[in-house]
């Protein structure tokens, strides 16, 4: 633990710079929801870029991967998908298809929720230790892939189960 301590310590400018604007967009996210007449683009004007920042120091931090190439894979992968899922919103939210920003815009936020999906993986990781002798540089990259799969195809299920959208027959696959 003391390790992964200082490893974040090392390189508090690049965590922060990367958590401070993961959090806003998070907290913001909901606000996507209440869709209001006249609200105005600023919500996505300050969503996109943030993501994108988010997105960018995600590539950065992996470079520092406990887990190494195993989490690093994983970040580089789900972290695409992330920064592609934010494009097609941002394309969607300029062609003024609400329904189909929407969606990539849940895509986007479901899998920056991965990371939260990640921590009870590795507790369970850090709770079996003592059996499977596995340390933190073995299971953190396992621990990275299944937090981010389950988001990811959760989503994906729910968004292609039911009738969630109101929009033409394509909507359920964009």
């Amino acid at each position: 633990m003391l390790m992964l301590d200082a490893l974040f310590a090392s390189h508090a400018v690049l965590t922060l710079a990367h958590i401070l604007p993961a959090l806003v967009f998070v907290l913001l996210c909901p606000l996507l929801l209440v869709r209001t007449p006249g609200r105005g683009p600023w919500l996505e004007m300050l969503l996109l870029p943030m993501g994108a920042v988010v997105g960018i120091t995600a590539y950065a931090m992996s470079v520092y991967a406990v887990g190494g190439w195993t989490e690093r894979s994983a970040v580089l992968f789900f972290n695409s998908l992330f920064l592609f899922s934010l494009v097609r919103a941002f394309l969607y939210w300029r062609a003024g298809s609400w329904l189909r920003e929407q969606r990539w815009m849940l895509r986007a936020v479901v899998i920056l929720l991965g990371i939260a999906t990640t921590r009870p993986v590795m507790g369970f990781f850090f709770a079996t230790s003592r059996l499977t002798h596995l340390a933190p540089r073995q299971f953190f990259g396992i621990a990275f892939w299944i937090g981010f799969s389950l988001n990811t195809v959760a989503v994906e299920l729910w968004l292609r189960s039911g009738d969630h959208h109101h929009e033409s027959k394509g909507a359920a696959t964009s």
